[in-house]
């Protein structure tokens, strides 16, 4: 029992007591006439009728002594955390086979690491070096121990055959492809995919990678908002594939963007276009930066004025609520970070009384499946999402047999869809709308 800030434990069958309150300790003996101190600092200890118990809340474990007597030498060359105290009962035999599950102690001199080195490896394993963690498991795995969050968790520590692919929002369709590619390529290998969404954020991006770790072989990380220090860390510790982003330590798939983006500048250009507005994706998008300083230098090639507008969240809101500041420019053409923000910009420009393409040509970037449905449709560059993902998915398996990476990354051909959001460039100014959204 318990109460305040206070420990106290009883024991019956043996008419020993215990009592511990703040940071006291008291002592009574038994019927042997041993003194019993417990200096645990406030961990619970229970025996009833001469069988110790005793429970590690940091750990989840739980340690029970049975029989009906401890030898006087018990416990000696036991870590402290480890160590059951107060074995009561009248003396008997002591079988050291009769002890509980093995402890986190046992795992760490079985692996050769630090106890704490243990419990990391199951409560945060994407802070331990993945061959370790590996030879933790394994020890573990012989020895019989299981962690508390083992415990909760059915199964074995890691999950044999899967690969994570996380995505920094499920519900944006530029991700349906490379799912549904990667989907495919894990299914003909046998592997199974685990899919985890991150809301765009980098913090939920890391510990959701951090979880997953020890329970699948492998990563795929699509379009990161992570650091590139982040991503060396979770590369080290397993197979790890990014798409749209580059890192040496990784295997690395993209599109090429730069290509894209010059060919749609070069059709701008060629419709007579002198002035372009790129409207930026996220602050922590890798490619957001590699498109817009693509765009900055091919319109510096070519003679023509480039500004930027962000950043943007990659959705149709963003883009409706951009569509204000767009109008308020003087710019004829629109590149837009994705075709979300594009396909916002269009109808934020219509609500302004802008017509696209008459007033304004406005290019996308991904193709994805509205581009086709929206009035009038888009002109974009189109990845190859559906490819991006199946590739990926590939070279992370073939990466978690035992492939090694080149260093170089994977750059796959885009190619520019012309479509009726772009035209000549209008041979009249528009008129600039107020911050009313009416025309001045």
């Amino acid at each position: 029992q318990r109460s305040g800030s206070g420990n106290r434990a009883q024991r019956s069958g043996s008419s020993n007591r215990v009592q511990r309150n703040g940071g006291g300790s008291r002592v009574q003996r038994d019927g042997s006439g041993r003194a019993h101190r417990d200096r645990s600092g406030g961990r619970r200890v229970g025996e009833h009728g001469g069988c110790g118990e005793e429970t590690d809340d940091a750990h989840g474990e739980r340690f029970n002594l049975l029989g009906r007597g401890c030898p006087p030498d018990y416990g000696r060359d036991q870590p402290p955390r480890g160590r059951a105290r107060g074995c009561f009962g009248a003396a008997g035999g002591f079988n050291i086979s009769d002890m509980s599950r093995p402890t986190i102690y046992d795992v760490a001199r079985e692996a050769g690491v630090a106890a704490s080195t243990v419990s990391r490896a199951y409560a945060r394993p994407g802070r331990v070096n993945a061959d370790t963690a590996q030879r933790i498991f394994e020890a573990a795995e012989k020895l019989g121990y299981r962690s508390g969050i083992a415990a909760r968790r059915p199964g074995p520590p890691v999950v044999r055959n899967a690969i994570a692919l996380v995505v920094a929002d499920v519900t944006n369709p530029f991700y349906g492809d490379i799912i549904k590619g990667a989907y495919e390529a894990a299914r003909e290998a046998g592997y199974q995919l685990i899919l985890s969404h991150t809301n765009e954020s980098p913090k939920v991006e890391r510990q959701t990678i951090e979880q997953e770790l020890a329970q699948v072989d492998g990563v795929v990380i699509a379009s990161s908002r992570m650091t590139d220090s982040a991503l060396r860390m979770v590369a080290k510790q397993k197979a790890v594939v990014l798409l749209n982003r580059i890192i040496p330590e990784a295997n690395c798939v993209l599109n090429d963007a730069e290509r894209g983006i010059r060919r749609a500048v070069e059709h701008l250009a060629a419709l007579g276009h002198e002035r372009i507005t790129y409207v930026a994706g996220p602050e922590t998008s890798w490619s957001d930066g590699v498109r817009w300083r693509a765009l900055r230098q091919s319109a510096a090639e070519l003679g023509l004025e480039a500004r930027r507008l962000g950043p943007n969240e990659p959705t149709v809101l963003a883009g409706i609520g951009a569509a204000l500041r767009v109008a308020e420019t003087d710019s004829t053409a629109v590149q837009a970070y994705n075709d979300q923000l594009a396909i916002g910009i269009v109808k934020g420009l219509s609500r302004l009384g802008v017509a696209v393409p008459e007033q304004v040509s406005v290019i996308g970037f991904d193709n994805i499946i509205f581009d086709e449905l929206v009035e009038p449709q888009l002109t974009t560059i189109a990845s190859p999402l559906y490819r991006m993902g199946f590739t990926g998915m590939q070279n992370c398996i073939a990466v978690a047999q035992g492939a090694r990476t080149t260093g170089r990354p994977l750059v796959l051909p885009v190619r520019l869809v012309v479509r009726k959001s772009t035209a000549a460039r209008p041979a009249v100014p528009r008129p600039r709308p107020a911050r009313d959204g009416r025309p001045r």
